[in-house]
């Protein structure tokens, strides 16, 4: 019988191999590889631990290795040596002669005997002599970068809008694991019975100190409970919660989430109307759209209608002032999420900052002309960088006449960090993820 540990890290691997090789989505590999494998218990959090970590790590795991490596290697080679690299610096439980031993063997298993000499070798020399010092590196955005695995660009911007403190706990932060939270339909549940419901199950959460209707797992998957399949609560960040508190919403209005999948946000608007009105929820992909049929149909919500359709066109299909609120949560270069799509941090270019900023300008004129006059529009982003945020909630403004800005109804303490109609999200703020909302009112 195989060792199942060996399991996990040749699927590790595999997982890594895929991230890098064919740009696939960390989280959703991993939950699909989980799933399809049977991976249950320890063995699933290790190969999360281990996943992520590596992924998280990449650039100060390079920075490590690179004294120990004279000539280039196979790229699963590499992906082996971070993949056993990670679990002698950062993972206790694991006694380094294992992780040495499972990286041989792989590497036998994989390539050949001089490659399995190889990955030994470099493991060997690193376990005798110790890892190269962070301090030598005299600039302090590069050593920061290379201390928390974000690249130097992105380090350097970040200093430049927020300053070398508040970027250095931003990147800090997203090098922590997130806190599952799932927000409590209260059509069906209220969060006390919930919680109670949940310990019953053998799962821990506890009450949101930020979201009056959140809850924080402590202990389990709350994914897994049968109390999220019979539709008492949605999995989702906190910060992502506070885009349907902004839309003030009444019951009986018709809304429209412009950006709607994969339907968190849409079946919460849905709830605040208290299952009355019409959400109408746009998506560019048809099989985008059937997630959110299917958040609807868990969460018995009867006042939601899904369309395939791109929001920059929603001016030609829909008549103007046909919406008492309008939501665009735009798409987004998404480095709020960091800890989530860890992989994100690589791929990103600032071009893409520039481009996407231009896509939320178009969806935002496009949408405006539907809010009805009093009317209210929210803008949001899942992303921290101030071109894409403030700065495009300021040229909307500038574009648009007809809206004037209009304070942000947020549950406290984050009406605390507030800005009048704007407020931005840092991870470190609350432990959710980096997050972006502004609010305008049609004159």
């Amino acid at each position: 019988m195989k060792n199942p540990q060996k399991n996990v890290r040749e699927a590790a691997l595999d997982i890594l191999e895929a991230v890098d090789q064919q740009r696939s989505y960390s989280n959703l590999l991993l939950n699909s590889f989980i799933e399809k494998n049977h991976i249950k218990g320890p063995d699933t959090a290790l190969l999360t631990e281990m996943v992520y970590g590596t992924i998280q790590r990449k650039m100060t795991l390079d920075y490590y290795l690179a004294p120990f490596i004279k000539k280039k290697l196979d790229h699963w080679v590499r992906n082996l040596l971070r993949l056993s690299l990670y679990q002698l610096v950062y993972l206790d439980r694991i006694p380094d002669r294992a992780v040495i031993h499972e990286a041989v063997e792989i590497a036998k298993r994989r390539g050949h005997q001089g490659i399995a000499g190889l990955v030994n070798g470099v493991l060997r020399s690193i376990q005798r002599k110790g890892i190269p010092s962070l301090e030598s590196i005299p600039d302090p955005a590069e050593r920061l970068a290379i201390e928390t695995s974000h690249p130097i660009w992105l380090v350097k911007r970040w200093i430049s809008q927020f300053g070398f403190e508040k970027t250095k706990e931003m990147c800090k932060t997203n090098l922590q694991a997130p806190v599952q939270t799932a927000r409590v339909n209260e059509l069906k549940i209220s969060r006390e019975q919930l919680l109670d419901l949940l310990e019953k199950e053998g799962l821990i959460a506890n009450p949101s100190p930020i979201i009056p209707i959140s809850v924080r797992a402590v202990k389990g998957n709350l994914a897994r409970s049968e109390y999220y399949k019979r539709g008492y609560f949605t999995i989702q960040d906190e910060s992502s919660m506070l885009a349907a508190y902004a839309l003030d919403v009444s019951p009986q209005q018709k809304v429209l989430d412009a950006c709607a999948a994969p339907g968190g946000k849409t079946a919460h608007i849905a709830e605040r109307l208290e299952n009355t009105g019409e959400v109408i929820a746009l998506d560019l992909h048809e099989h985008k759209v059937k997630l959110i049929k299917e958040q609807a149909n868990r969460l018995g919500l009867q006042n939601i209608t899904v369309q395939v359709l791109d929001s920059r066109q929603a001016n030609k299909f829909f008549p103007e002032q046909s919406f008492d609120r309008v939501l665009v949560d735009a798409p987004c270069s998404g480095l709020g999420v960091l800890r989530r799509k860890p992989d994100i941090k690589y791929a990103k270019t600032v071009e893409d900052i520039y481009s996407l900023k231009k896509v939320q300008i178009n969806i935002l004129h496009a949408t405006a002309k539907l809010v009805k006059k009093g009317g209210v529009l929210v803008y949001s982003t899942c992303t921290v960088d101030r071109e894409e945020n403030v700065d495009s909630a300021e040229k909307f403004l500038e574009d648009h006449p007809d809206f004037e800005p209009y304070p942000l109804k947020l549950p406290r303490p984050i009406s605390a960090l507030a800005n009048g109609y704007y407020v931005q999200i840092m991870p470190q703020d609350f432990g959710s993820d980096g997050f972006f909302i502004s609010s305008f009112k049609k004159r």
